[in-house]
């Protein structure tokens, strides 16, 4: 079976997949401390607890925190006896192309979505991620990775919102009942909702018209289904694109082996 891993700025996601399906999914804070071993005992103790009789024989990860990946490379090699297939590593092809600025580095998990939005999708797509930043990602027609948008996630903006205001209390992100606000926590929730729904909007609109063609709006990421309840905003949601593009980039990656 696959050991797929998602590692994020903030949370990092271990899924297995059988061939056909997901058949376990578990998710624990991004580290750069945690050892090989440390991943294993607490991988071995959810899969002993959920009954899950999995042998794993494959790796893949992607990763946007460059510390993380060595002791991710150790537990596949030690625990698993297999060298995982990193995303952005030479030795890991992708089905899609990367047409960017010489010398751009793409973050591998905006690369993952791209290949797993034309798997799904087709072309011309826009991928927004509501992650630690709101990433924008432009699909061409043949699915090739085409540029971006990166602007600062939701809950980093509250979270910078609360500490450079004195007065201003640390808030969760809710869609409000009415756009002004009667209190300082309503006001903060308008403003950083229909905020992003505006940024949304208009970057995806300008987006549009740049490439001057129909484009569908893929959303994915943790407050994806939050700003989901706006009408028109996006075609589709996807709550496990990135897992899926890791499989994709496997199967591709061992058929032409």
């Amino acid at each position: 079976m696959l050991l797929a891993i998602d590692c994020g700025n903030t949370n990092t996601v271990f899924s297995i997949w059988d061939g056909t399906r997901f058949v376990a999914t578990w998710r624990t804070s991004t580290e750069w401390q945690r050892t090989a071993d440390q991943y294993y005992v607490w991988l071995s103790t959810l899969m002993s607890l959920q009954k899950i009789d999995a042998v794993i024989t494959d790796v893949i990860v992607s990763s946007t925190v460059p510390r993380v990946v060595f002791n991710l490379r150790v537990l596949a090699d030690r625990y698993f006896n297999t060298r995982p297939l990193v995303v952005g590593k030479p030795e890991c092809r992708l089905p899609v192309d990367v047409r960017v600025d010489a010398g751009t580095a793409v973050g591998p998990d905006r690369l993952v979505n791209t290949v797993a939005g034309h798997d799904l999708y087709g072309g011309d797509l826009i991928m927004v991620d509501f992650g630690t930043a709101t990433t924008f990602d432009v699909v061409d027609h043949d699915g090739a990775y085409v540029g971006g948008v990166i602007a600062p996630g939701v809950n980093l903006s509250l979270e910078a919102l609360h500490q450079a205001a004195a007065a201003l209390p640390h808030v969760d992100i809710s869609k409000p009942q009415r756009v002004v606000g009667t209190n300082t926590v309503a006001c903060m929730q308008s403003g950083v909702f229909w905020g992003y729904v505006g940024l949304v909007r208009e970057i995806c609109g300008r987006i549009k018209d740049e490439r001057d063609r129909p484009m569908r709006v893929i959303s994915t990421g943790g407050l994806a289904p939050l700003f989901q309840q706006t009408e028109d905003l996006f075609d589709a949601y996807e709550d496990d694109l990135t897992m899926h593009g890791l499989t994709v980039i496997h199967s591709y990656n061992k058929d032409t082996a």
